[in-house]
């Protein structure tokens, strides 16, 4: 695995492209899975594994890298399928997801894959509520699927996601101070439904209405038939949208917003699993206001705050 994912630096100028790279894998099975390289930081031989009391079923043990003491989930047991044998034949993905850094045990990692994000489509009808399922594709005629990885860390060590009432009260304040009513709709944008439920009730308890999109052309198209029925900045008051999302990414989104006239001036958060300082300059490249590191209700009702007020 050395030397696969050396060339990040190159990656990062995909990104606003509306492209991405796939790190394809295998569980328990011919089934193929694929995650965001953005999303990797290292892809090793499994370690010794030791194991501690009270660990969660689905943490497999605790690797000690490179002067880290990491968690090591056993995705094939996460979703649902047979627990990883032979794990010294194995492989694990460190990865960063929501501030948090952690490993996934897999039975083989393959391939580094440039796509485009509107061949990432939403998973097919009928793959139902349980699943754990946030996008797929077709590589080599093989469908891949991209996991929910998101649902699976929030199972497992679920976030917190109560929200300071003094941000509500700041913002009627501010409102009934000013003389002006604000605009109390948000246009969510996530592919993940665990992010969307999370962001939703964090604004509604802010005292905003959700008005909730799957991905970005969703949201694009949302925003561009909402203006058709009168100005936008009467029916929203700002638009939060994840960065990885099929067919349209949040930098894309952002950039098509801008060049909207009609859409042009609405405040833009990226909030996002992804970190990393190349983000903080795609921000600015595309013309988003915000970028925010999921999940921290806090953080994302504090950025609400300032966008309204």
């Amino acid at each position: 695995m050395t030397g696969i994912l050396d060339s990040v630096n190159q990656r990062t100028q995909l990104v606003g492209q509306n492209r991405l790279e796939l790190l394809t894998f295998r569980l328990m099975g011919r089934q193929r899975y694929g995650i965001n390289v953005f999303k990797v930081k290292e892809v090793l031989q499994c370690p010794k594994l030791t194991s501690m009391p009270n660990l969660h079923p689905l943490v497999k043990g605790v690797a000690h890298i490179r002067g880290n003491t990491i968690s090591v989930i056993d995705l094939s047991k996460a979703i649902g399928g047979r627990p990883t044998q032979d794990i010294e034949k194995c492989f694990v993905v460190i990865s960063e997801f929501n501030r948090t850094t952690q490993g996934f045990l897999v039975s083989s990692v393959e391939r580094i894959i440039n796509m485009h994000w509107e061949s990432i489509l939403p998973p097919p009808q009928g793959a139902g509520k349980a699943n754990y399922l946030t996008a797929v594709t077709n590589i080599d005629n093989e469908l891949v699927e991209i996991l929910d990885v998101e649902k699976i860390l929030a199972e497992i060590s679920p976030p917190a996601e109560e929200m300071d009432s003094r941000i509500a009260e700041e913002i009627t304040q501010q409102e009934q101070a000013s003389e002006k009513e604000i605009v109390r709709r948000i246009l969510i944008a996530d592919d993940s439904t665990v992010a969307r439920k999370q962001v939703q009730r964090a604004i509604e308890a802010l005292g905003f209405e959700a008005v909730a999109v799957k991905d970005g052309r969703e949201a694009r198209d949302k925003l561009e038939e909402m203006a058709e029925q009168g100005s936008i900045y009467d029916q929203i008051s700002l638009v939060i949208s994840d960065i990885e999302m099929p067919e349209m990414d949040g930098y894309t989104l952002t950039a098509e917003i801008r060049r909207n006239p009609a859409l042009k001036d609405l405040h833009v958060i990226l909030h996002t699993s992804l970190s990393g300082v190349f983000n903080q300059a795609m921000v600015e490249r595309v013309g988003a206001n915000e970028f925010i590191a999921k999940f921290n209700p806090e953080e994302l009702g504090a950025a609400v705050k300032n966008a309204v007020i």
